[in-house]
């Protein structure tokens, strides 16, 4: 039996408005965490005597979870109710946010951290699908865009907010900050958001796929950030890498359909959002420690040097939708990633002698720039590969990609730049690591621009049908229809046409 209760509403209003904030605030509160912390990180060392490799860990286990469960939080909200599992999502972050800010010690605030990305995985996944799910067809794209953007900005503002808690009131409150947020928001969702919800009850959750697929991230993530037991604990995440896939393609009702990733566009785009994010999540970890450690700014005036990629962000996020529109995802994701590949290599010129308008301004300059393009269309080229009732697990999926990227990208790069493990930072040794590691994540987002060229399709192979005439924001333009075999569980949607 597919249960739905679809509302149908219009940004025009308020009930459609309500619902675009309210799911994108939610959205941008979980971007917010995976960036507010890095600001942070050289008082959280100092505090709490963290090591290197514990400051990883401050990161990356929130990622892991979040990584690890994402998929299974869109398939409980397409069961339980998308609304619901969203609620409790809410709640659940707000109670780790809690127990990170009290936190004794590093190991404590690292548990909390991998609780915060459990509530995560439920708030994610949900928040697109509510979207895709509620909004009228001719306002669903332009809905999607703007959430695209809002949830963005709230990332992009991370370092600004954590840069002023830190020196205000101590890193703690990067934390603390998001209680009073989450009650707010959980208020507002039970007041102005319908129940969302599309499932077969005789379906059974795929738990060990969720199970595997911790095991997997987490073994690895080890392996590649050091520590006892490295090599069995790559072992053990390569096996378990090996068997989930196993289990995926045999599994009645399983976590990642791997049917999806018949779609080239679909597998296409997912490995390019691996690429881009896993290179924005390298930046963005080193980038805050560099400033502070290496250049000798405060947090505040680290977290104030990227405001201008915030404003960019802002300012220009509905422009990066419509020329998705006009030009099509492949030129916008290309012409996204080439710019970011600038950024990352002026980036290196930042060291101990960098001053802001020479050396840190053009970079989030150009990031501000890049991003606003890739974000929407990354989201366009995955939405518009399924049919809508794989709106939520595709945007899960999707999500998934970019956080596993953040994931394995900051445990591995300060092994290959060669950061020691130490509770010390050497501002010269830390110099020397910064600048290879911004020289990698500009080989990311290169391999990102070529695999988007070579795999998304030409965008004068199939016209744009717009779904509207209006486009005051981001559009979601059709660009290749789904296969043939999933037409038995399709019904009919304006937004995918076969």
């Amino acid at each position: 039996m597919d249960l739905h209760f679809r509302s149908q509403v219009r940004l025009s209003e308020p009930a459609g408005r309500w619902l675009l904030l309210i799911t994108a605030v939610g959205s941008g509160l979980v971007l917010l965490e995976s960036t507010v912390v890095n600001i942070a990180l050289p008082a959280l060392q100092t505090d709490l005597d963290a090591s290197m490799s514990e400051l990883q860990w401050t990161v990356n286990a929130f990622t892991l979870t979040l990584s690890a469960l994402i998929l299974l939080g869109g398939s409980l909200g397409d069961r339980f109710g998308r609304r619901r599992i969203y609620l409790i999502g809410v709640i659940w972050f707000g109670l780790a946010s809690l127990l990170c800010g009290l936190a004794p010690n590093v190991g404590v605030l690292i548990v909390a951290r991998a609780l915060q990305g459990v509530g995560g995985a439920l708030i994610v996944p949900g928040s697109l699908a509510l979207i895709q799910d509620s909004f009228h067809p001719d306002d669903r794209n332009r809905a999607v865009g703007w959430w695209a953007g809002i949830s963005g900005v709230a990332g992009a503002a991370g370092p600004l907010l954590g840069g002023g808690l830190v020196d205000a009131a101590g890193w703690r409150w990067v934390f603390l900050v998001n209680i009073p947020l989450a009650a707010l928001l959980c208020a507002l969702l039970l007041i102005h958001v319908a129940e969302s919800r599309r499932f077969e009850p005789t379906r059974q959750f795929d738990v060990w796929g969720a199970v595997l697929a911790a095991v997997a991230l987490a073994g690895l993530t080890y392996a590649l950030i050091g520590g006892k037991w490295t090599m069995a604990a790559g072992l053990a995440g390569l096996v378990a890498s090996i068997t989930f896939l196993l289990v995926e393609q045999r599994s009645p009702a399983p976590m990642l359909p791997l049917r999806l990733f018949t779609s080239r566009q679909f597998s296409t785009a997912n490995i390019v959002s691996f690429l881009v994010y896993g290179a924005l999540a390298g930046m963005f970890f080193f980038l805050p420690i560099q400033l502070q450690v290496t250049a000798g700014f405060s947090a505040w005036t680290a977290g104030l040097a990227m405001v201008p990629l915030t404003a960019l962000t802002l300012f220009l996020s509905p422009y990066g939708g419509e020329l998705t529109t006009r030009l099509g995802v492949r030129s916008v994701l290309v012409s996204g990633s080439l710019i970011c590949v600038v950024a990352l290599l002026l980036a290196t010129r930042i060291g101990p002698d960098a001053s802001y308008l020479n050396h840190v301004l053009p970079v989030v300059a150009l990031t501000g720039i890049g991003i606003p393009l890739i974000t929407p269309a990354v989201t366009t080229a995955v939405l518009s590969a399924v049919d809508d009732r794989s709106a939520g697990i595709a945007s899960a999926v999707n999500n998934g990609a970019a956080r596993a990227a953040g994931l394995i990208v900051v445990a591995a790069l300060p092994l290959l730049v060669g950061l020691p493990h130490g509770t010390e930072m050497n501002p010269a040794d830390l110099n020397h690591g910064y600048d290879l590691a911004m020289a990698i994540c500009a080989a990311l987002f290169l391999t990102g621009a070529l695999v988007a060229w070579l795999g998304l399709p030409n965008p004068t192979a199939q016209p744009v049908r717009l779904l509207s005439r209006r486009h005051a924001s981001h559009t979601c333009p059709q660009l290749e229809p789904p296969q043939p075999s999933w037409e038995n569980t399709r019904h009919e949607d304006p937004i995918v046409e076969a």
